[in-house]
């Protein structure tokens, strides 16, 4: 017969420290005389468990019999009593978008350019997402939360709407890869939900090459740093990125080194350099123990609006990044360079992974017959 209900609060509170039976599996351990645990001992999937009940004295006598009888009752019915009060804890402080997006991102970082420092991956979902249901259980994220934190952006910034459902999408899976239960199909729900963007391609305003020459002789009289770096980003038809980081490190024997991490590709791209170029970055060399080409006033990297500001400042509709398809054209209406060599002095990948593994050489002095044509042509 089993014994029940063997303790009282007089004798728990008398007995000193051990390990104390009132019934039915239930234990008060004590570790010194005024201080214990109550346990329950059980038997699930045939292997005997203990879950503990609370503290003793904060959890009364009558209290760990009742959550003891809770515990009995769940097993009776065919339920793990440990695993539903885990499950019901890990409810209570479930994880937040904020908290499964960094975990995402963290996960992600061995992927991204330069580990994802310069916040590109972050900012649609910090701008976008995050001050809106970053507090929200990742868990309670469905269709509806998406559609109304994307409608105000869905077809007035289309892109920016497309990565930050891009990067929901990610967060998603990555905590469903967690055990979490959430909607694996929120984002494709939403989508559905939201419709087609309206959305007309724009491309980055460039000068026409005809009037390169006149533009880049006008740039010449320029007495500015933004001057400087705009006249050398058009003879290197280089990424304004690339540019503003430049530093004096990266240019060896007429060649301009940049390295993985700084280029869009990801894979180290050299560019040869003219001779207009080579002044230019002896000019730059007047700023005493300064590494970068292109500092700002306080030392550092000119800012990313610096030189399309300028151009803005000065009147001209076309941008910085623009000279690179005017370059382009230039190269397509005035010569007959072979397709690689024009895709490779813009620092664009060529062909598939096979055809890149078998195709080693990067092209550098056929590129640099090309890039000295361009100067030629820009210096008129």
């Amino acid at each position: 017969m089993t014994v029940s209900n063997a303790l009282t609060q007089i004798k728990a509170k008398n007995l000193g420290k051990g390990k104390y039976a009132d019934g039915r599996g239930l234990w008060l351990v004590k570790s010194r005389k005024d201080a214990g645990k109550w346990i329950l001992r059980i038997v699930v999937d045939g292997k005997r468990r203990e879950m503990g009940l609370g503290p003793w004295p904060d959890v009364s006598i009558a209290e760990a019999r009742e959550s003891a009888s809770e515990a009995r009752k769940k097993l009776r019915q065919g339920a793990d009593p440990i695993q539903d009060r885990r499950t019901q804890r890990s409810r209570s402080s479930r994880l937040t978008v904020a908290d499964a997006v960094q975990g995402c991102f963290e996960a992600r970082q061995a992927e991204l350019k330069g580990d994802g420092n310069a916040g590109r991956w972050m900012s649609p979902l910090a701008v976008h997402v995050l001050p809106k249901i970053g507090n929200l259980a990742i868990e309670d994220v469905d269709q509806h939360e998406l559609k109304r934190i994307m409608e105000p952006i869905w077809h007035e910034k289309p892109d920016t709407a497309r990565k930050a459902m891009n990067r929901m999408n990610l967060t998603l899976k990555h905590a469903a890869a967690l055990g979490l239960d959430v909607d694996l199909q929120a984002v494709m729900k939403a989508q559905a939900l939201l419709g087609k963007r309206r959305h007309e391609v724009k491309h980055i305003p460039s000068l026409p090459y005809q009037e390169a020459p006149a533009f880049y002789k006008w740039l010449c009289e320029k007495p500015f740093v933004s001057a400087l770096a705009l006249r050398f980003l058009i003879l290197t038809v280089a990424r304004t990125s690339e540019v503003r980081f430049a530093t004096f490190d990266e240019i060896s024997n007429g060649v301009w080194m940049i390295a993985p991490e700084r280029t869009k590709t990801g894979k180290e791209h050299r560019i040869p350099l003219s001779n207009e170029a080579m002044s230019i970055v002896d000019q730059a060399r007047v700023v005493k123990g300064q590494n970068l080409l292109f500092p700002s006033t306080r030392g550092n990297p000119i800012s990313d609006a610096t030189m399309s500001g300028f151009m803005k400042r000065e009147g001209y509709q076309a941008r910085p990044h623009g000279f690179r398809a005017t370059f382009r054209t230039w190269v397509e209406e005035t010569t007959d360079t072979p397709f690689e060599v024009k895709e490779s002095a813009l620092g664009h990948q060529i062909g598939t992974d096979v055809e890149r593994a078998y195709q080693r050489s990067d092209l550098l002095e056929k590129r640099r017959q090309l890039i000295d044509d361009w100067s030629k042509f820009l210096l008129g």
